[in-house]
């Protein structure tokens, strides 16, 4: 019992220390924070994947009771074969970024940074809106009275001929 609860805690630190690590900018972190990530997602799978010391697999004589499940094995197994591939893929990214740029830093995208601001400005677009609005309804109120009074005059002077 104390194995498992000292698992579930290295599983948890390792889980927590890779989140905060994937939040960082520089791909190393991120990296880093994925392999602890992958180690503390298989350390928690194998806490809960029954007593320690039982065989997986049934042979004449065993009692089933004293089989451990093997599907938390496998998953494991399958998790660092996962895990490995991940790993690969962010060293070669942060490779290159190194080679082209001098550094592993993950650049800001611009049409990220576009709609972010553009999402901040849509209530000071609506409200502009709205004036614009106004003030076109405004000035066709107006071209509508000038026509009428250019036509009051022309009444009144007669028409200029």
């Amino acid at each position: 019992m104390k194995a498992t609860i000292a698992l579930i805690a290295a599983g948890g630190v390792l889980f927590g220390c890779g989140t905060a690590l994937l939040m960082s900018r520089p791909l190393t972190r991120i990296l880093l924070g994925a392999v602890l990530l992958g180690n503390g997602a298989n350390l928690l799978v194998l806490a809960t994947s029954g007593k320690a010391g039982k065989p997986p697999l049934l042979y004449p004589g065993t009692d089933p009771k004293d089989v451990t499940d093997p599907l938390p094995q496998a998953m494991a197994l399958t998790a660092i074969v996962i895990t490995l591939a991940l790993t690969a893929f962010l060293l070669a990214m942060a490779y290159r970024s190194w080679q082209l740029s001098g550094n592993d830093d993950v650049q800001d995208d611009v049409e990220d940074i576009r709609i972010a601001l553009r999402a901040e400005h849509e209530g000071t677009r609506a409200e502009l809106r709205a004036v614009l609005r106004a003030d076109r309804v405004r000035q066709a109120r107006a071209e509508e009275t000038e026509d009428l009074d250019d036509e009051v005059w022309d009444h009144v002077l007669g028409a200029d001929r």
